[in-house]
């Protein structure tokens, strides 16, 4: 490829090395890619029904349009496509389908209550993106010509954007896709590719909205470990998590908490990145989550979360390693404080259990949830541009 270079580097695949060298071409002309400017679009004769704003589940809706481009190792990126959403036509013997040679990214367009539609830190995705892809030996991009892509499928279907209000929070979920389509079998990179967006409109991703969740914090089950695919966001990663879920369910709890090694260090919680405000053995007020050290996924709003927290200056911020050891103790001696999930999906979730041991651990954050409520209202508040800021792109 003609990025031969770019990625000349001792690769611990950890996460950190692989991340740090594709910032640095992420949104690079040198990389060869498919423009904006070519774009084909075809419209769809037949638009859908638009569904009710108050009955949106997470996922089910889709809108008239989708994003398609195809690559191939001889011809490189063909021309994009914006077409009416449709079903594909694929070869069983593509990759995608016996050797999980796929990722994807999670994004969401608002509707403000200006009426103008923003995305949220788009190029933190591509970025994400395109890590993940060098990651799976799937063909890199400029993502700033796919985030141009996405804002003009957005425009055309931007009836599908919904309104939201505070007692019904919605968004247009964006879904970018790149499988390996290549029909042969055997495990090596594949010569064939397609990268797709869909987008659809979507409510809270949990019925319950903003209640409590308890998790099952088992050691004996491990999502992620050093030198893996834990901080990727590849199809890979969750299959297997979801009868780990099912156990939780059996213990009365809503999500998994992934502890690793020994000493059982929190890394995530269900597919969020997790938080913890406490008072440390300083006497500080902390919040604090794991670090980007291949356990955990990069998250965007992780890495927004922890820029706001050192913006206000108010406590302490922190990424390390900590333990189930560290969090009992902070319990017994009441100074933790707060415990929250954080994602695109859920934006954030409060935690008010944790089974571990045989035991339920109450977690107090409902009791004063002072930083997982400015959390969400901040992140909200600039998604929908009730506060300006620099993190939001508009549609050109």
């Amino acid at each position: 490829m003609a990025v031969t270079g770019i990625f000349n580097v001792s690769r611990c695949f950890l996460g950190q090395c692989v991340q740090r060298q594709i910032f640095r071409c992420y949104a690079s002309s040198t990389v060869p890619s498919f423009k904006a400017k070519d774009v084909e679009i075809k419209r769809t004769k037949s638009p859908a029904p638009k569904p009710d704003v108050s009955k949106l589940k997470f996922g089910h809706h889709f809108s008239d349009h989708m994003l398609e481009i195809d690559w191939t190792s001889e011809n490189g990126w063909g021309q994009p496509v914006i077409c009416p959403m449709h079903n594909f036509q694929i070869h069983p013997g593509a990759k995608c389908l016996h050797y999980a040679t796929e990722l994807f990214e999670g994004m969401k367009a608002y509707r403000g209550d200006d009426d103008k539609i923003r995305l949220f830190r788009p190029m933190e995705n591509m970025k994400r993106m395109l890590s993940t892809s060098e990651r799976a030996c799937l063909p890199l991009f400029d993502g700033r010509e796919l985030v141009s892509l996405i804002k003009k499928l957005i425009s055309i279907d931007a009836d599908w954007v919904p309104k939201a209000t505070k007692d019904q929070p919605s968004s247009l979920y964006i879904r970018p896709t790149l499988i390996g389509t290549e029909p042969t079998l055997g495990v090596i990179r594949s010569n064939e590719a397609k990268l797709f967006v869909l987008v659809g409109p979507v409510g809270p991703y949990y019925p319950t909205g903003m209640a409590p969740v308890k998790l099952l914090a088992d050691p004996q089950f491990v999502r992620a470990w050093p030198g893996g695919s834990g901080g990727f966001k590849m199809g890979c990663n969750y299959a297997p998590t979801l009868a780990i879920q099912k156990e939780a369910e059996k213990h009365g709890c809503q999500q998994v908490l992934w502890l690793f090694g020994d000493d059982h260090q929190l890394t995530e919680v269900g597919a969020m990145n997790l938080f913890t405000f406490w008072v440390n053995e300083q006497g500080e007020k902390e919040l604090v989550t794991a670090p980007l050290n291949g356990l955990v996924l990069p998250g965007i709003t992780r890495k927004s979360l922890l820029d706001l927290g050192r913006k206000w200056g108010e406590f302490k911020v922190t990424e390390r390693d900590y333990t189930m050891k560290e969090v009992t103790k902070a319990l017994r001696e009441n100074r933790l404080l707060e415990m929250f999930g954080a994602g695109t999906a859920c934006v954030v979730s409060p935690i008010e259990g944790i089974s571990y041991q045989g035991e339920m651990l109450k977690i107090p954050t409902m009791s004063n949830p002072q930083i997982t409520n400015r959390c969400m209202k901040e992140l909200l508040d600039i998604q929908y541009g009730r506060t300006q800021s620099d993190w939001v792109e508009y549609l050109d």
